[in-house]
């Protein structure tokens, strides 16, 4: 038995809080692109973002390195880059659960 897999998008959550809290949509809309702008930001600079009972948001950087192309065996370099690393709170995890 397949389960459904439920797919949300900014738009819903922008038409969620604006059902919940009475803003209208466009106040909806500015305040979850605030609350995306911050984490991007604080991940730019290289910050941490942590939000209670959510998890954490870090900026990490992955050293350069050699990897194999899996077609060629050929060996490769790989540079340097950034990523973003995402702990759950144990909040989280239990809810999930």
């Amino acid at each position: 038995m397949s389960k459904a897999i439920l797919v949300k998008s900014k738009k819903d959550i922008i038409d969620r809080l604006a059902e919940e809290t009475g803003l209208t949509k466009k106040a909806a809309a500015d305040a979850v692109s605030v609350v995306f702008a911050e984490i991007t930001d604080t991940l730019i600079a290289g910050g941490k973002l942590s939000i209670n009972g959510f998890g954490q948001f870090e900026a990490v950087e992955k050293p350069a390195h050699q990897a194999r192309n899996p077609r060629s065996g050929e060996m490769i370099d790989v540079p340097a880059s950034k990523s973003v690393k995402f702990k759950a709170s144990k909040t989280l995890k239990d809810a999930v659960k």
